[in-house]
């Protein structure tokens, strides 16, 4: 058994990891933030990464130190546990997660650039070029992911590798040929708060759902690397996401600064993919649309790999009848499916599946590292949990599908930031101060030892 990781060896699975979590959103949101925040890039920029950065690498240790999603979700309740995993699993999986992998490189940077012959086709034949870049995307990712114990060696030595140095490419050619001065904020939230506005947008990345199935990965892969002790295994996690964390942190910092200094010179662009597709064109000419291409291609490529087979592995644990090949493959070919016909019918569902998912998995993570002075008390975990849950529920049917609850909306609207879909803070922070106070005089305990009887 080995004590610990060569320096080479944290180096790839510190790749690996950031290669999982930077997919297209991780493109596509840090430039427009930094298009909106101008001169305010930097400080928005600080806030943004708490939430984008930290709290994803917060998440993907909670696992670890708790020995998967499932122990940790089973601290509130043994249905939470199975109900809340399973919705982590496919609504970030095969639900949403990975067909829009595959979609999404296509539309953002593929098919502005095809030639009309091929966008103009009639009836479903337009819809080929879309299939035949998925088929060639997914069936890639299937390949990586039936040999997980290979992710190392394929996406933490290759792939992920190769899509650090084409960003470093654009960032290199932008900083030497020198962009224009940073403007002025673009919007009020962003002048007078860049902090909480930076805040919020690293908070819409969502990526700590993703640090919940990465967990399981992250172990998997230290395992095959020979480290056993659950002690080290967890030590091992804490170091390589941290250095996955500064690399995050670098390149959204990076692609800010492309958005903020390019935004007076491209005032019209709507996204962030818009903008990297013009500073690659401004810069590079043709080979820039290449770049983007690539770029998109493999970020999507790695996220993809790193949901399949998180997915995989969870649900060949709830059924011995079906096989990890057999899992991979249902997913890869069910989000195949979606990413050219089915995806638009349940997005919306699925979105407001994950602004439910997303407060109760932070406020998940936050207890699980705090668990040395929580001590796994239930009633701390319920009530914090389920007060999240409900106020989060009710705030993202009303936000995402306009479904009114008059009475339970007009009670929580009056929450400090309702309208930034935060409203489940402050009535999380409450519920956890009563129960610690609870807990100090012993009622806690006593809730542990009556479901023991």
């Amino acid at each position: 058994m080995k004590e610990k990781l060569t320096v080479k060896q944290y180096l790839l699975v510190s790749t690996l990891l950031f290669g999982m979590f930077f997919g297209a959103g991780n493109l596509i949101v840090p430039p427009m933030t930094g298009k909106m925040a101008g001169s305010n890039v930097w400080l928005t920029m600080v806030f943004f990464c708490v939430t984008a950065v930290v709290l994803p690498v917060m998440g993907v240790i909670a696992v670890a130190k708790s020995g998967g999603l499932k122990n940790l979700a089973a601290r509130v309740d043994g249905k939470f546990a199975a109900v809340f995993t399973a919705a982590i699993y496919l609504s970030i999986g095969p639900a949403l997660g990975i067909p829009r992998a595959g979609s999404v490189p296509f539309e953002m940077a593929i098919k502005p650039y095809l030639p009309a012959a091929l966008t103009d086709l009639p009836g479903l034949s337009a819809r080929l070029p879309l299939l035949v870049y998925t088929l060639i995307f997914f069936g890639v990712a299937y390949w990586l992911s039936l040999t997980p114990s290979k992710l190392v060696e394929r996406m933490g030595k290759v792939i992920t590798p190769a899509l650090l140095t084409l960003m470093a490419v654009l960032f290199i050619v932008s900083l030497s040929k020198g962009m224009p001065q940073l403007g002025q904020p673009l919007s009020e939230d962003y002048s007078a708060h860049p902090s909480l506005t930076g805040f919020i947008d690293g908070y819409m990345t969502m990526d700590t759902i993703a640090a919940l199935n990465f967990g399981l990965v992250v172990s998997m892969v230290i395992q095959g690397l020979h480290i056993k002790d659950e002690k080290k295994m967890v030590s091992t996690t804490i170091k390589a996401g941290t250095l996955s964390g500064v690399l995050l942190a670098v390149i959204y910092f990076l692609l800010a600064y492309l958005g903020a200094s390019s935004a007076g010179m491209f005032a019209d662009t709507e996204n962030g993919a818009q903008i990297l597709g013009r500073v690659s064109m401004h810069l590079l000419g043709t080979g820039g649309t290449l770049l983007q291409g690539a770029i998109f291609t493999l970020a999507c490529l790695t996220t993809c790999v790193g949901l399949i087979t998180s997915s995989g592995k969870y649900f060949t644990t709830l059924s011995t009848k079906l096989s990890y090949k057999s899992w991979v493959t249902i997913w890869t070919v069910l989000s195949f499916i979606f990413a050219n016909i089915g995806l638009n019918a349940i997005l919306s569902y699925n979105v407001t599946l994950l602004f439910v998912l997303y407060p109760v998995s932070i406020v998940l993570i936050l207890l699980a590292l705090t668990d040395r002075f929580v001590e796994s008390n239930p009633l701390i975990y319920r009530a914090t949990i389920y007060t999240t849950l409900v106020i989060s529920a009710v705030e993202s049917l009303d936000k995402v599908l306009g479904v009114k609850l008059p009475v339970l909306q007009s009670v929580f609207s009056q929450l400090p930031l309702y309208d930034r879909q935060l409203s489940w803070v402050l009535p999380a922070v409450i519920a956890l101060t009563v129960t610690f106070s609870l807990k100090l005089v012993g009622v806690g305990s006593r809730v542990r030892e009556q479901e023991r009887l």
